[in-house]
């Protein structure tokens, strides 16, 4: 059975996010149609060369960041976000695969580079997929994302060229953009109209047997509590910081009520968890905010902390999907999303959602008292993002699409 090769930069089911999900739910749609989807990736943040997690086969290469006298700590650094690595034994073991349909990136730089040369070698599709990452990032997010190297003389350049990393989504069989933003750009910057906006997806039947009374118990928090939450990576880029600094003024404003935050998932910026932690020294919300770096998603407790919500918070600084958005209407929540990127389409403001300006505490916590005050509001809005979730972003109607877009790859190379 020809197979499809899925190669992210990473795949770590301890330190996951949107990309991780992404591929994952992608290959087990693959499976169940009778395809034979496989993930080839570094062993950054997972050591382990070879293993099968839920039927999907996994493959991690050796690798190394080309940059002279980078520390163990810069080294961490870019594994957890954003490294340019170099991975030859991967490029060596993907030129030489046997029954191959498709080579499909999600990743760019020198290891999106190797996917493509692989694939041209062995004249097959080349498929990649941005998430995020490319036309739809802040100057400031891009140059945290590059702190770690800074400073460090590159030695590895001459690869990028000779896999023609540069060249990459120029050269793509097909570019896939999560975000709309991303793809209204993308279309606009290159010069070619293989360009195609294939957003995320949830699965909603996963959510349909969370338990609100155990979610409750794990994070010890009474019934009558309004729960906020955002279950995502602990990361500058998802502004928790924002998050803490609405939520206790909240408090401030009402502090005879119960109210409780869960801000979860993993940490790719310990520093900045650090900052979050000491603010909520500061404001004295220890009692009342709970860090919960140990989520894993697509599991039962993850699905049982989100429906132990009442309100789901994405306060991104840009976003270019906010898969995070459908896993919460899945969970039958309302949610708030700032107002940037592909939050801006995917949430319709006081129809399945509420918008905020990015950045702006004050009309976070206005936002955040409304929906507090207005249960029947609240039950509005999820009940529409439920509507929306199912009617047009399903892993199901995801898959079909991906799968004209490889057909039309292959008809390229016929």
């Amino acid at each position: 059975m020809p197979r499809i090769l899925h190669i992210p930069r990473r795949f770590a089911l301890d330190e996951w996010g949107g990309t991780e999900s992404v591929i994952f739910n992608l290959c087990k749609q693959q499976l169940a149609s009778g395809q034979q989807p496989e993930i080839h990736t570094s062993r950054a943040l997972a050591p382990t060369p070879r293993e099968v997690w839920r039927d999907i086969p996994i493959r991690r290469y050796s690798y190394i960041y080309p940059f002279l006298g980078l520390s163990k700590t810069d080294k961490l650094a870019l594994d957890k976000k954003g490294g340019n690595l170099l991975s030859l034994d991967l490029f060596w073991h993907l030129l030489v695969a046997r029954n191959v349909r498709i080579y499909h990136a999600h990743v760019l730089g020198r290891m999106g580079g190797a996917v493509m040369t692989a694939a041209r070698l062995r004249r097959k599709p080349f498929i990649v997929t941005l998430h995020g990452n490319v036309f739809d990032v802040p100057p400031a997010e891009a140059a945290a994302v590059n702190e770690a190297q800074q400073g460090h003389f590159e030695w590895g350049k001459p690869f990028g060229a000779i896999f023609r990393s540069r060249h990459l989504i120029n050269e793509a069989d097909a570019v896939l953009c999560v975000g709309f933003s991303e793809y209204e750009k993308a279309r606009a910057a290159l010069d070619h109209d293989r360009v195609y906006h294939l957003p995320n997806g949830v699965t909603p039947h996963a959510f349909a047997n969370a338990n609100r009374a155990a979610g409750r118990q794990a994070l010890g928090w009474p019934e009558e509590a309004i729960g906020f939450g955002c279950l995502s990576r602990i990361d500058p880029q998802k502004n928790q910081v924002l998050l803490v600094e609405a939520f206790a003024s909240l408090v401030a404003s009402a502090p005879h009520r119960a109210w409780r935050l869960l801000l979860g998932g993993p940490i790719t910026a310990p520093a900045y968890q650090e900052e979050i932690v000491a603010l909520i020294r500061r404001h004295r919300l220890e009692a009342l905010v709970t860090l919960h770096p140990a989520v894993v998603a697509e599991t039962t407790g993850h699905r049982d902390l989100l429906a132990a919500l009442d309100v789901f918070v994405l306060p991104s600084r840009h976003e270019p999907f906010g898969i995070v958005i459908l896993e919460a209407w899945a969970a039958g929540l309302p949610v708030i999303a700032s107002n940037i990127g592909g939050l801006s389409k995917l949430v319709t403001h006081e129809r399945d959602g509420l918008h905020f300006p990015a950045g702006d505490a004050a009309a976070l916590t206005a936002a955040m008292e409304c929906l507090a005050a207005d249960l029947n509001l609240r039950h509005a809005l999820a009940a529409a993002g439920h509507a929306k979730m199912r009617e047009y972003y399903t892993w199901t109607a995801v898959n079909t699409q991906l799968e004209h877009i490889y057909q039309l790859a292959e008809d390229r190379h016929r």
